[in-house]
């Protein structure tokens, strides 16, 4: 079977304590997990279009497919997408405040997550599992709600001397027994202890530990990242997801964020 289409990221589920992808391409909605085990391939038409505005672009723009225009103009560009603290949609200060009423400012979660090894970080009230699965994550606690973005990236800034804010894709890929071992509610203790007095009332009394499991026969044991700007096909079988990538037997790995916006060919 085809299907042809402007790659986006994977959607998700847990389903049975099992993480269930889908990806819709060309109007098919296609299951991932039923995939595994068998070959499939991804062909990039030499064609791209903006993530945000869906013109067609020639390249990426900073390493995303986004257009110059929506980069520096689109509220889904902007600074604080990248660095929470930065927001100033609190103070009225926003490239379309609109947008940020409905992203910026409503309930954050400030969040402690193991996927190559323990991180914090900052994701909107309802994207809690889906920030998790998408990085993914084996394990993760909330560990403070905050009203808006910006108190949310204060918390996270506070904690980076300490703690990772950034995912190792191979680490992520490679989980290992210790991974599993991480004590993520003693972990959350001595973060909240980190905090200055003012930023431990927005402290989670949820303590409760999300652990997710990803669809997979086998691991390869060496993985190197694919790239389009490198080849323009991909195919082998199809042997295990875990993020928003996807591992082939042969070890190349496919993130599916990354080429959001290309325009594929895709069989299986």
């Amino acid at each position: 079977m085809t299907a042809e289409g402007i790659l986006s990221k994977m959607s998700h589920k847990i389903h049975d304590g099992e993480v269930k992808y889908s990806l819709s391409l060309g109007g098919q909605e296609i299951d991932m997990n039923s995939l595994l085990g068998k070959e499939i391939g991804f062909t990039f038409l030499n064609k791209i279009n903006c993530t945000i505005c869906g013109t067609e672009i020639k390249q990426a723009f900073q390493g995303r497919a986004i257009c110059r225009h929506c980069y520096l103009h689109a509220p889904e560009a902007e600074e604080c997408l990248f660095y929470p603290e930065k927001c100033m949609a609190h103070l009225g200060e926003a490239r379309d405040m609109k947008w940020s009423e409905e992203n910026c400012l409503i309930p954050h979660f400030v969040y402690l997550a193991v996927s190559s090894g323990l991180k914090v970080g900052v994701t909107r009230h309802h994207q809690i599992p889906f920030r998790w699965i998408d990085q993914g994550a084996v394990r993760a606690i909330k560990l403070a709600e905050t009203p808006n973005r910006h108190i949310a990236g204060v918390i996270e800034n506070f904690l980076k001397d300490h703690l990772a804010d950034k995912t190792n894709w191979k680490k992520m890929l490679m989980s290992v027994d210790e991974d599993f071992e991480i004590d993520l509610l003693k972990e959350k203790g001595r973060a909240s202890a980190l905090l200055p007095g003012e930023l431990q009332k927005y402290i989670s009394a949820d303590n409760s530990v999300t652990e997710i499991k990803y669809p997979g026969i086998n691991m390869p044991g060496d993985l190197k990242i694919f790239g389009f700007d490198k080849e323009n096909e991909i195919r082998d079988t199809l042997t295990a997801i875990k993020g928003q990538y996807l591992i082939f037997a042969g070890g190349q790995v496919f993130n599916m964020n990354r080429y959001s916006g290309y325009n594929v060919l895709m069989t299986y």
